[in-house]
C-alpha cells in the first residue's frame, strides 16, 4: 500500500514540476518585455488596449503575458516592488484557477494583483476575499495605486457601509471584502423588494485569501439574516439549574468521540422528578428534552475562556482555528440561550430567518475560483472533492532554513508546564525573541503567570485584549521579546524580525532568529504549520518545537495515555512511536472532519439546490424579465420570500429530529430529503394562491402606500449573524446520526463482547 502511496506521490511531483517549468518559461517571456523604457502614457495606453482586447472576446490567456508584464512595471513604478519570479508563478497558477501554497513572507499580496487585473479587464469585475475588514481596507489601499495607474478602479467593503457606498464598492473593477461581507450582501439582496436595493453585480472571478480556512474550516459555516429578534427569555436558567445537579457517569454518558452528551436511564429519572413533567420522552414533552439537552451540551463540553468569554455582560464566542472572538457569532438559538444560561445572563430570542447560505454554497456561485494560502498541500483531497480545485505548491523565493525540532513529549502537564518555563526563561537571558502558541485564553492567561513568577515578563495575546494585536505583533521580533498567544498569531501575521529595524534584525538572526513554541498540537496539523510559518520567513532563519503532554485534550480522547505506560517523570520521553502516534492521530481527525463535512453536505446541498430554483425565480421577476404589472411584481416576491422563509423554519425543525427518525427509519440522509422535497413542491401552489387572493385584495393597485398597507415590505430591520456550526460539526459537539447509533448500539454490545470502556 505505501508503494502505491508513493507512486501516486511521484507522479504528482512531476506533474508539479512539470506545471511549475510551463510557468518558469512564461516568466522569462514576461521579462523579456522589459518595459522600462516605457513611460507612463505608454504603459497606460497598453493598459486600454488589453481592456479592448479582453472585451471584445479575445481569450484571457492570450493576453497573460502582456498584462503580468505591465502589471510588474507598474508595481515598480508606483510602489517600489518587484515581484519575484516565485511570485509571478503564483499569479499564473491563480489565473487557472489553482489553489497555491505559498509559503509566509512570500507575498501572496502582490501575487494576487496580477490575475486580479487580468481578469478585470472584461469589466465583469474581480472580487478578492480576505480574512477580516482590516486586510480588505489594507490591501486595496496598497495595492490601489497599481490598479488605478492601469486604468482599473478598485475599493473595499466594509461592515456598516450604507447601501449606497456598498454598491459603489462592488461597482468597481476589483473589489476587496471579507468573505462574510459578501456573504451577507448577498442575502440582503435576495430579499430586496426593488433592483435599486440590491449590492451585487453578477459573480465572475473570486481570489479567496487564506483560502484552507474560508473555503474548508468555515465552509459549512451558516449566514443568516432575520426579520426583528423577539422578546428576552428567562427559561434556561430553571434548566440550567437541572443540568447542575447532574453527575457525569451517574446521570449521563458522552459518545466515543466526546462530541455529544447523553442522558442515561438514572438522569432520565432524576431530570423528570427535578422537572415534574412525567414522562420525559412523551412528544408533549419534546420541547423540555431538547431545552435540558442543550443546557446539559454547554456545562459538559464548553468550557469558559476556551470555546467562549464574557465580556461586558455578553457571551463571545472564541474561534478554534484563529483563537479570535468570532464576531457577530452565535451558537444555534436553543445552544446559544443555554449557553447564556448557564452564565446567567439573559438571552434574546432570534427572530425569524428570512435567508440562510454557507460560505462554502456561497462562494460557489462564483463561476471562477482560485485560493492561496501557507497551508493548502495537507488538504488536496477536500479541495479537489468538494470544490474540483487542485492544490499547486510553489517554491520560496530564498530556501526555508527554519529548524522545526521534534516534539517534546511529557507525562502529565504539570511537568510540561515546568520544561516550557524552564526552555522559555533559558532562550529569553539571551535576548532571542520567542512566540509562544497556546491552546486557549485560559492555558495563556495561566502561562503568563508562570514566566511572571519566573521573572519573565511577557505580552498576552488572546480573545480578551484583541484590540491590541497590531501593537504587539509588531514588537513580537524584537530583540528579548516574549509573546503568548492564543492561535491569533497563528495566521495571516507576519512577524518581521527586530520589528522591522534593520540592526535589530542582524542582532536577531545572529541569535537565530524567532523561535516558536507550541504548548499543543491541533486537530489540524494545517493549524500547526501557520504557527510554524510565522519564523522562518524569505529565508530568515528560525526555529520552531511543540511541548505536549499525554494528559492533552487531543491525546487523552484517543487513550495515548493508557496505550503509552510510561512511570510518571519530569523529563521528556523519548519514544519515538510516540511521535508517529500524535501525527497518524492528526491523520485520522482531518479524515473524520472531512467525512463529516462529506456527510453534512449532504443535508445543506438540496435545500441550497432548492433556493438557487427559487432565486432564479425571484431574480427575473426583479429584473423585469418577466411580463408583469408593478403589483403583480411585488405581490410574488413577497410571497416568494414569505414562503421560502417558512420553508426555511420547517427544514430546521426536521433537521434538528432527523436522527430519532432515523434509529426507526433507517438513512437519516434520505429521511430528510424526502420530508424537504414534498414541502418543497408545495411552495409554488402556495405562492400562486396567496399571490391570486392578494391581487384581488389590491384591486389591481399599483400605490406603494397601499402595498404597505396591506404589508406588503421588507422587515423594518433585519439582523444578520453567523451559525457556529460547532454542535454539528466540530470536536465537542457533532450530533450526527451514525454517533448515537454508534454510541447506543457499543452499550448494548459492551456486556455482551466484554468492551473495554475507550
Amino acid at each position: 500500500m505505501n508503494l502505491v502511496v508513493k507512486l501516486m506521490q511521484k507522479f504528482k511531483d512531476r506533474d508539479t514540476q512539470n506545471k511549475l517549468k510551463v510557468y518558469q518559461d512564461k516568466v522569462e517571456l514576461i521579462r523579456k518585455r522589459n518595459l522600462e523604457a516605457w513611460d507612463d502614457q505608454q504603459l497606460q495606453a497598453e493598459s486600454l488596449r488589453l481592456q479592448e482586447e479582453a472585451k471584445s472576446g479575445t481569450p484571457l490567456d492570450d493576453l497573460l503575458v502582456d498584462a503580468y508584464a505591465l502589471v510588474c512595471e507598474a508595481a515598480k513604478r508606483k510602489l517600489g516592488l518587484q515581484p519575484y519570479d516565485v511570485q509571478i508563478m503564483a499569479a499564473m497558477a491563480l489565473h487557472e484557477r489553482f489553489v497555491i501554497e505559498q509559503h509566509t513572507g512570500e507575498g501572496k499580496t502582490l501575487s494576487a494583483v496580477m490575475p486580479a487585473y487580468l481578469n478585470a479587464l472584461t469589466g465583469e469585475g474581480v472580487h478578492v476575499l480576505t480574512f477580516n475588514d482590516y486586510l480588505a481596507n489594507r490591501d486595496a489601499e496598497w495595492m490601489g495605486p497599481i490598479y488605478r495607474f492601469l486604468g482599473l478602479t478598485v475599493n473595499s467593503v466594509q461592515a456598516g457601509m450604507s447601501l449606497f457606498e456598498k454598491r459603489e464598492a462592488y461597482a468597481k473593477d476589483i473589489t476587496y471584502v471579507t468573505a462574510k461581507e459578501a456573504g451577507f450582501d448577498y442575502l440582503r439582496d435576495t430579499i430586496a423588494l426593488n433592483e435599486a436595493d440590491t449590492v451585487h453585480r453578477p459573480f465572475h472571478y473570486v481570489i479567496v485569501d487564506e483560502a484552507d480556512s474560508l473555503l474548508l474550516d468555515e465552509a459549512r459555516v451558516p449566514l443568516v439574516i432575520t426579520g426583528e429578534s423577539g422578546s428576552s427569555s428567562d427559561d434556561g436558567i430553571r434548566f440550567a439549574e437541572v443540568a447542575r445537579q447532574l453527575e457525569q457517569d451517574e446521570h449521563y454518558d458522552f459518545d466515543e468521540f466526546q462530541r455529544n452528551v447523553y442522558l442515561n436511564e438514572a438522569g432520565s429519572a432524576k431530570a423528570e422528578s427535578l422537572l415534574g413533567c412525567g414522562n420525559l420522552y412523551d412528544s408533549h414533552n419534546s420541547h423540555l428534552l431538547t431545552s435540558l439537552n442543550c443546557e446539559l451540551h454547554v456545562e459538559s463540553l464548553l468550557k469558559k475562556d476556551v470555546d467562549y468569554i464574557v465580556k461586558d455582560g455578553k457571551i463571545e464566542l472564541i474561534e478554534e482555528y484563529t483563537g479570535r472572538v468570532a464576531e457577530n457569532r452565535y451558537l444555534p438559538d436553543g445552544l446559544q440561550a443555554a449557553l447564556a444560561a448557564k452564565e446567567g445572563l439573559q438571552s434574546k430570542a432570534g427572530g425569524k430567518i428570512l435567508g440562510m447560505i454557507t460560505l462554502q454554497h456561497f462562494i460557489s456561485l462564483y463561476p471562477k475560483i482560485c485560493g492561496m494560502t501557507a497551508t493548502a498541500h495537507a488538504s488536496a483531497m477536500e479541495f479537489k472533492d468538494i470544490y474540483a480545485l487542485q492544490v499547486v505548491q510553489i517554491p520560496p523565493n530564498r530556501p526555508n532554513i527554519r529548524i522545526d525540532h521534534p516534539h517534546r513529549i511529557y507525562t502529565h502537564k504539570e511537568a510540561k508546564l515546568k520544561a516550557l518555563v524552564q526552555e522559555i526563561s533559558s532562550v529569553h537571558a539571551k535576548g532571542r525573541p520567542i512566540l509562544i502558541g497556546a491552546s486557549s485564553v485560559e492555558e495563556s492567561d495561566m502561562l503568563a503567570e508562570a514566566l511572571a513568577v519566573a521573572g519573565v515578563l511577557c505580552h498576552v495575546l488572546n480573545a480578551k485584549n484583541d484590540a491590541e494585536e497590531a501593537d504587539i505583533i509588531a514588537k513580537a521580533g524584537e530583540i528579548g521579546a516574549v509573546t503568548v498567544s492564543t492561535n491569533m498569531a497563528g495566521r495571516g501575521v507576519d512577524i518581521r524580525l527586530g520589528g522591522g529595524n534593520p540592526t535589530q534584525a542582524e542582532v536577531v538572526a545572529m541569535l537565530g532568529g524567532l523561535y516558536v513554541i507550541g504548548t499543543h498540537v491541533n486537530e489540524s496539523v494545517r493549524i500547526d504549520d501557520q504557527l510554524r510559518g510565522r519564523s522562518g520567513r524569505q529565508g530568515d532563519p528560525g526555529a520552531s518545537v511543540f511541548f505536549i503532554s499525554l494528559e492533552d485534550e487531543l491525546l487523552l480522547r484517543f487513550g495515548i495515555n493508557k496505550a503509552i505506560r510510561a512511570p510518571r517523570q519530569d523529563e521528556a520521553l523519548e519514544e519515538s512511536v510516540l511521535r508517529s502516534k500524535i501525527a497518524h492521530i492528526q491523520r485520522v481527525i482531518m479524515g473524520q472532519n472531512f467525512h463529516i463535512r462529506q456527510e453534512l453536505n449532504s443535508y445543506s446541498d438540496m435545500v441550497e439546490d432548492q433556493r438557487r430554483i427559487l432565486y432564479a425565480e425571484r431574480l427575473g421577476i426583479l429584473n423585469g424579465e418577466k411580463p408583469m404589472s408593478p403589483s403583480e411584481q411585488r405581490v410574488r416576491l413577497f410571497y416568494i420570500d414569505e414562503f421560502w422563509a417558512d420553508h426555511l423554519a420547517y427544514v430546521s425543525y426536521i433537521r434538528e429530529g432527523i436522527h430519532l427518525e432515523s434509529l426507526v427509519s433507517g438513512n437519516p440522509i434520505d429521511e430528510f430529503h424526502a420530508q424537504i422535497t414534498q414541502a418543497y413542491e408545495q411552495i409554488p401552489t402556495k405562492i400562486n394562491s396567496e399571490s391570486a387572493n392578494m391581487l384581488v385584495r389590491l384591486g389591481g393597485s399599483n400605490d406603494p402606500a397601499k402595498w404597505e398597507e396591506f404589508g406588503l415590505k421588507s422587515p423594518t430591520s433585519t439582523r444578520t449573524y453567523i451559525i457556529n456550526d460547532q454542535y454539528i460539526q466540530n470536536k465537542r459537539s457533532s450530533w450526527t446520526a451514525m454517533t448515537v447509533f454508534a454510541f447506543g448500539i457499543r452499550n448494548i454490545l459492551r456486556p455482551i463482547f466484554k468492551l473495554s470502556e475507550f
